[in-house]
């Protein structure tokens, strides 16, 4: 039989206001046209056209100006290199220009789904019995362009649930350009890569212990310099720097709302999508607690595994993860270390869950199998849906499986505290399945779930709604409990 669980009325859709400038690319001899249309203007022309612009989309994004003169700056850059100088432009031409080379971008016009859920930092102000969650979500816009963005809300002591409201401005993080990255785990990533080894050398042989961005780059240049490379070694060549392209640091201002942080890719090797973040509070050997989520980031032909994390969810730190163990989607790691070892759960065959451990929390191998398919409603595929969830009875994992007419359901495992390669129990039946609400939508028959917690002896789901939108269920942890163990 099937637990009792109560579904809440708090749901998030799509809101196609919620909207980003991005840098808009028109192409060569397009750029080239436009930007001698605006040069030839009058002046005043110039400056009616900029305050027709601002009247316009001032009031839909804060300091628009400082977006305008970034898109600027782009264009003359390209200007530059091309031989076509922009000087003795004034200040409205300049705003004007990079007006021109701007798009709005509704950030979840597609989807809104695929929560997970941790305690926030800030704790402060509650009533007795209430806690402060941050809920992040895969919001999806045109083209199928996933990013993460955030919301906060609080769990009182009835287990009702309260979100803040969210603002329509969205604010895109400030890219931190002075990235370092350690020789030796850039060098082993290569390597499982499948480059060339006299490439990797070549490369890595310019280069210190601990190199940044700009440095690699002059390698590279010194490596194509030195000969004529084949077809083969200069792909090589073009794949390190997608390596590279794959670490960064982001920051938003402190006096943005987390509801207004939106991480967009901003890397090659994520440009068609951030999917999937499982967030996770972790507590250190010290006591110190971080925030890490895992996630794909998939460039339109490859995925690649990785890491984030963060302390404030003001600044946030990008990294692959490497190794065997973390091949595929579906990661997802435990909120401590375990016999002094992170632990991590897998899926790298996508099919089977698999457990790996690790002295380097950026470096898997040597997974191993711990769940395959057992019923008839999990038969294409079982995985995690987040991070493992300490329990005084052992480590509960909320599972997701794939039936009969691709219908995906939410189930549950729990694994030994001490030795969690070893499973206690799992249910017979689903805990989770759509029902005629839930099931229709942009991939119908799909509920999913990125990170769930605990409170007041009540486990509470966020997932999901057939890659559309999201809600929200609770379960008794007595009754969950007790139907793992039998």
């Amino acid at each position: 039989m099937r637990i009792p669980v109560n579904r809440k009325e708090n749901r998030f859709m799509p809101d196609p206001r919620r909207v980003i400038i991005r840098y808009f690319d028109n192409g060569i001899d397009r750029t080239i046209a436009l930007v001698e249309r605006v040069l030839a203007m009058p002046e005043e022309d110039a400056e009616s056209a900029l305050m027709h612009t601002l009247r316009e989309f001032c009031r839909r994004h804060r300091n628009i100006t400082n977006v305008f003169n970034t898109h600027y700056s782009r264009v003359k850059s390209q200007m530059d290199s091309l031989k076509i100088p922009l000087t003795g432009l004034s200040e409205e031409k300049k705003l004007l220009l990079g007006s021109f080379f701007s798009l709005e971008y509704s950030i979840e016009s597609a989807a809104f789904f695929n929560p997970s859920m941790v305690e926030s930092p800030d704790q402060t102000g509650l009533e007795k019995g209430s806690i402060r969650i941050i809920v992040s979500f895969r919001a999806t816009g045109e083209g199928h362009i996933s990013s993460i963005v955030f919301h906060s809300g609080i769990i009182d002591s009835e287990g009702d649930m309260h979100f803040e409201k969210s603002d329509r401005y969205i604010e895109e993080a400030e890219m931190i350009k002075r990235y370092t990255y350690i020789k030796s785990s850039f060098a082993s990533k290569l390597r499982e890569m499948s480059l060339p080894d006299d490439i990797i050398e070549n490369v890595m042989n310019r280069l210190g212990d601990e190199f940044i961005y700009g440095e690699l780059l002059a390698a590279i240049k010194q490596t194509r310099e030195e000969n004529n490379k084949s077809a083969e070694k200069q792909q090589a060549i073009e794949e390190i720097i997608w390596l590279a392209d794959s670490h960064y640091e982001v920051r938003f201002s402190r006096d943005t709302h987390i509801s207004e942080r939106v991480i967009f890719p901003v890397s090659y090797t994520e440009r068609k999508g951030i999917e999937d973040a499982r967030f996770v509070k972790f507590t250190g050997d010290n006591g110190q607690t971080d925030y890490y989520a895992t996630y794909t980031a998939y460039d339109g032909n490859t995925i690649l595994p990785k890491l984030l994390w963060t302390r404030d969810f003001c600044h946030f730190t990008v990294k692959p993860l490497h190794g065997q163990g973390a091949q595929n989607k579906n990661l997802a790691l435990f909120p401590r270390k375990i016999n002094g070892k992170y632990a991590m759960l897998s899926r790298i065959d996508g099919i089977n869950t698999f457990i790996g451990f690790s002295d380097k929390i950026n470096l898997w191998d040597e997974p191993v199998l711990l769940q395959a398919p057992k019923h008839f409603w999990e038969f294409i595929q079982i995985g995690n849906c987040g991070s493992p969830i300490e329990t005084s009875e052992g480590w509960l994992v909320i599972t997701h499986a794939v039936g009969p007419v691709r219908q995906y359901g939410l189930s549950a495992t729990l694994l030994d505290l001490d030795d969690p390669t070893r499973v206690i129990g799992r249910l017979n039946d689903p805990l989770i399945i759509p029902n005629d609400e839930e099931r229709e939508g942009y991939v119908p028959n799909v509920v999913y779930s990125c990170g769930a917690m605990i409170h007041n002896n009540e486990l509470i789901i966020p997932y999901g709604l057939s890659d559309t939108g999201a809600g929200f269920a609770s379960v008794n942890m007595n009754e969950l409990l007790a139907e793992l163990k039998s």
